[in-house]
């Protein structure tokens, strides 16, 4: 299988299939259906690599990116979905939120 983020990236490449989801609908659904451990796991390696991933995106332009930064920006996009599970609620659903759904009518692009 090819790589789906840019090579300064291939120590994340173990989450891209899991969490470059096009979608916030898709990123809700994946941190609900993941286990604490999952979530950790991808935490403790994408969160250190934030700040180098949002510069690799900001150096093309936002209506132009190639496949692969695409993905990056989805999964920086999925970083933050699970930032709340970790560091809020210590736990994949939202606290207090009953049986909270994301159902966006239509996606912000990219």
């Amino acid at each position: 299988m090819s790589a789906m983020l840019p090579a300064e990236f291939a120590d994340l490449e173990p989450f891209a299939h899991s969490w470059c989801l096009a979608t916030e609908g898709e990123r809700w659904q994946q941190r609900h259906r993941s286990t604490m451990p999952e979530l950790e796991a991808f935490y403790n390696a994408a969160f250190p690599r934030l700040e180098a991933a949002i510069e690799h995106c900001d150096a093309f332009p936002l209506d132009d990116l190639p496949a692969d930064v695409t993905n990056l920006l989805w999964l920086i996009y999925s970083i933050v979905m699970v930032s709340m599970a970790i560091e809020i609620f210590h736990q994949p659903k939202t606290i207090d939120a009953a049986d909270a759904l994301l159902d966006r009518i239509r996606e912000p692009s990219p």
